[in-house]
């Protein structure tokens, strides 16, 4: 499902693009989809510019393989030179992103036996399916990865500081919000279907 289905998609050139800082001082650009205040803070529905991609491990080449995702940074940055060569002979530039890798360019039509189903839980402990679409893959040290791209749009949710900074919101921040936004979201999707 693509962010478009919720919100129109506006000119590339009027879209505000912030910069969203993790604690290592990596920054990822988003655009800016939808914007609200509630108790004088404004409140960022936000979209990265690039791809989000996932690396992924494989425990065997059986059909009952467990996945492990790549998220240990020591084990990222072993892996990045080789992962960034393999996606630019697609013509895909690898960035080391704040929050999460990201590819810049245009990405392959997604096709279905490149589809990978994975079984997620989220942090509330609910279990939900998301959907990737494979890239390509390599091998490093004898260890097989492969890349993918998750079909859903990465959706973030962040707030203006005091100093026009943005930040993410925090799980309970997100909570505490989330009556307000889901009322602005349905007030949105409504003025949509009245124009």
């Amino acid at each position: 499902m693509s962010s478009s289905q919720f919100f129109p998609e506006p000119e590339q050139s009027n879209r505000e693009v912030i910069r969203l800082y993790d604690e290592e001082g990596r920054s990822l650009p988003c655009f800016v989809e939808q914007a609200f205040f509630h108790k004088d803070i404004q409140y960022l529905l936000l979209l990265p510019v690039d791809s989000p991609i996932t690396i992924i491990a494989w425990d065997s080449d059986e059909d009952d393989s467990e996945a492990t995702w790549v998220e240990d940074t020591e084990e990222l940055q072993t892996v990045f030179p080789d992962a960034k060569a393999v996606l630019a002979e697609q013509n895909l530039v690898l960035n080391y992103a704040g929050y999460t890798l990201t590819v810049a360019g245009e990405l392959p039509e997604s096709e279905e036996d490149s589809i990978l189903t994975l079984e997620i839980e989220t942090e509330t402990g609910q279990v939900e399916s998301e959907e990737f679409q494979f890239l390509t893959h390599f091998y490093h040290e004898d260890q097989e990865y492969e890349i993918y791209t998750p079909l859903n749009p990465l959706l973030l949710f962040g707030k203006r500081t005091s100093n026009e900074k943005v930040e993410l919101l925090t799980a309970e921040e997100l909570e505490d919000i989330q009556p307000y936004l889901e009322e602005f979201l349905v007030q949105t999707l409504e003025q949509e279907d009245m124009n």
